[in-house]
């Protein structure tokens, strides 16, 4: 019984690790919160929900699609939702977080005139795939979510620590006119990340659709927040709190649900932010100063 709560605590974990990301990379370079990053991760579901049993395409080109999509509303939402907004000083600083807040409110219409508001089904034939060990038994779509959930961490800090592209992203969100100075395009930086986590919260949907076996317009409030809790827990900006903070809260749900009150487990995301802004601002990982200087 325990170890089978600790893989779903894992595999739950894994998923909000992954919508966490996203938010941390925006928040890194832009020192924005993208409240419309959780619409744009219901619409990867959805595209999965298009791709597999609409259209009957195999599940790997849903993961394309839903990564072609979310990546195409990442941009327009950095084009139309925040460019115009930054870098002049007359706006107010809240302003940015209510464009991303109009956003995340349009496409949830959207999703609610297209499919519908009610649950929509994610059938896969991967979903019913498993085997026993020992008395526990383990389906290939936890360990799927799990590894792709590695694959994406380790993949991302190589990224940023590594490449070009992910030093630049790293001196913009240190401070974005000291970068640009120094020859990085910050405004393709800016661009670029904003796609990037975009297209993580794609791949988190369809994962999502395919733990859950179905898909809602509303579903992306309730990751959104989990995953703007999440970033709290870690510390706001930090890659490595986001994937443990995901983890943590993971677990924590899935210990509630089997040995405590389910009602109380959407409470956790919450009481945990209370907790650590009383204890630790910051966050776990974070420093007293996460702010982006310039």
């Amino acid at each position: 019984m325990l170890i089978e709560q600790l893989i779903n605590g894992l595999t739950l974990g894994s998923i909000y690790v992954i919508v966490a990301l996203g938010y941390t990379l925006v928040f890194g370079v832009l020192n924005v919160v993208n409240m419309g990053h959780g619409e744009i991760f219901m619409f990867g579901a959805f595209m999965g929900v298009v791709v597999t049993n609409i259209l009957g395409w195999p599940l790997y080109i849903a993961f394309v699609v839903a990564i072609v999509v979310t990546g195409i509303l990442g941009y327009f939402l950095e084009t139309f939702a925040l460019r115009p907004l930054r870098g002049k000083e007359s706006v107010s600083h809240l302003a940015p977080l209510i464009s991303t807040i109009g956003v995340s409110i349009f496409l949830e219409n959207v999703a609610h005139h297209f499919f519908g508001s009610g649950n929509q089904p994610f059938r896969t034939s991967l979903s019913e795939l498993k085997f026993v060990l020992g008395s526990t038994t383990v389906y290939y779509v936890q360990i799927i979510i799990f590894v792709i959930a590695i694959l994406l961490m380790f993949g991302l800090t190589f990224w940023l620590s590594k490449t070009k592209a992910g030093k630049a992203l790293r001196a913009s969100a240190e401070n974005l006119a000291v970068a640009s100075l120094l020859g990085v395009n910050t405004k393709r930086t800016i661009t670029q990340t904003v796609i990037i986590a975009s297209a993580m919260g794609g791949i988190a949907g369809i994962l999502v659709g395919i733990a859950f076996n179905s898909v809602n317009p509303q579903m992306g409030l309730s990751f959104g927040l989990k995953g703007l809790a999440i970033i709290i827990l870690g510390g706001l900006g930090n890659v490595r709190g986001a994937m443990v903070g995901g983890l943590i809260l993971g677990m924590a749900e899935t210990f509630i649900v089997a040995y405590g009150d389910s009602g109380y487990r959407d409470a956790v995301a919450f009481i945990a932010i209370i907790v650590i802004l009383i204890v630790r601002p910051q966050g776990i990982f974070g420093t007293a100063t996460t702010g982006r200087k310039g």
